[in-house]
């Protein structure tokens, strides 16, 4: 069960395959239990089980190759 849900700013995410990129990437993390992209706003939310790493997770969105702006 979740005990967070945070939602982050991402952009390059335009498409139906960008979106299953960046969930695929997200869900490899340990703590993270569920994650939904909204493509018409770049908006990333990330339920995890502990408080989210937010560096770890502006570098696998990085690494993915979208660009990571943050909180939302």
């Amino acid at each position: 069960m979740s005990a967070f849900s945070t939602t982050y700013k991402v952009s390059g995410v335009n498409s139906g395959h960008c979106k299953a990129i960046v969930t695929e990437a997200l869900r490899g993390l340990e703590s993270v239990d569920t994650v939904q992209v909204e493509i018409s706003t770049g908006l990333v939310t990330v339920n995890t089980r502990t408080e989210p790493d937010d560096a770890l997770i502006s570098t696998t969105i990085d690494d993915a190759g979208y660009d990571f702006h943050g909180r939302a």
